[in-house]
């Protein structure tokens, strides 16, 4: 059965930085637009990042412009979110989420195969 899995959450103090990975069991996440999507305790899930087929295309929510990077590593079927400056506000619950096609915008609807989540905590 095909799986999206995330990894690299954890717990990091104000300021710090996380690596979050995606990676997939029967997909080639070379072919499909990449979302990353987080879930806050009491809050609506928040697309955050998406990229498109290759690496040109790119997009990011105003609360994590200029902090987050998503990117591709096509050799090792991954893709990443880089989050720098981290903030006790960024703690939640987040998801890798793939889609058929980028369609330019950050849209839940647009993503049908998604992971169980891995936690990120921002805390002193």
């Amino acid at each position: 059965q095909s799986k999206v899995e995330e990894s690299g959450g954890g717990l990091v103090p104000p300021g710090g930085s996380l690596r979050l990975s995606c990676t997939a069991s029967s997909f080639f996440l070379e072919y499909y637009a990449v979302a990353w999507v987080r879930q806050a305790p009491g809050k609506e899930r928040e697309v955050l990042s998406s990229i498109g087929k290759g690496t040109s295309k790119t997009l990011y929510a105003d609360s994590v412009k200029g902090r987050f990077t998503i990117s591709r590593d096509d050799a090792m079927n991954r893709v990443h979110l880089q989050m720098d400056n981290l903030k006790p506000e960024d703690t939640a619950v987040y998801y890798c989420a793939l889609g058929p096609s980028w369609k330019g915008g950050l849209r839940e609807d647009d993503y049908e195969y998604w992971g169980p989540g891995t936690q990120v905590t921002v805390s002193s």
